[in-house]
């Protein structure tokens, strides 16, 4: 896929600082010198093509709920099965596979612990295994966000 100059400078730009506002994406055309549609319509694609995966807000989930990190140990034949399960709920997300007898972990931010906790619960009932609950312990900053060189060409590999 070829990514529009609009596409490029949504990846690029909107990783961080997105408007709070009650039309980000008016705002968003409004700075980039496009539309509210043809943003949309940009995301849209970039969805579809599975390049954007997610565009929603990082918060401090200590100030806004509650939150833990889980794995469930699954046999390598059910992995995709039990992922479909715990990708079920909205409280979920960073959900992924591991290398370890711990092979799918996932994060679990709910409104407060009683929902967290059934959430948890329910996630067991669900798929027969036993959630292991890692809560935070100390918070560790980590910027995800990178920028893009859309331009660059890939290294070509040398063949000896």
């Amino acid at each position: 896929m070829t990514l529009s100059l609009l596409q490029q400078q949504l990846i690029n730009e909107w990783q961080k600082g997105f408007p709070l506002t009650s039309s980000p994406y008016a705002q968003l055309a409004k700075e980039l010198g496009s539309s509210e549609t043809e943003v949309l319509e940009a995301l849209k694609a970039l969805e579809q093509a599975d390049i954007l995966s997610r565009l929603g807000a990082v918060f401090d989930h200590k100030k806004a709920g509650a939150s833990t990190l889980a794995a469930l140990m699954v046999p390598q034949e059910d992995l995709e099965y039990v992922a479909q399960i715990v990708n079920k709920f909205e409280q979920v997300n960073h959900n992924y596979a591991r290398e370890h007898d711990y092979n799918l972990w996932f994060v679990v931010t709910a409104a407060d612990d009683f929902t967290l906790q059934r959430v948890l619960t329910r996630i067991e009932q669900l798929t027969g295994l036993e959630v292991l609950v890692l809560p935070m312990e100390k918070a560790f900053h980590i910027d995800l966000s990178f920028h893009i060189d859309f331009d660059s060409k890939p290294a070509l590999a040398r063949v000896s």
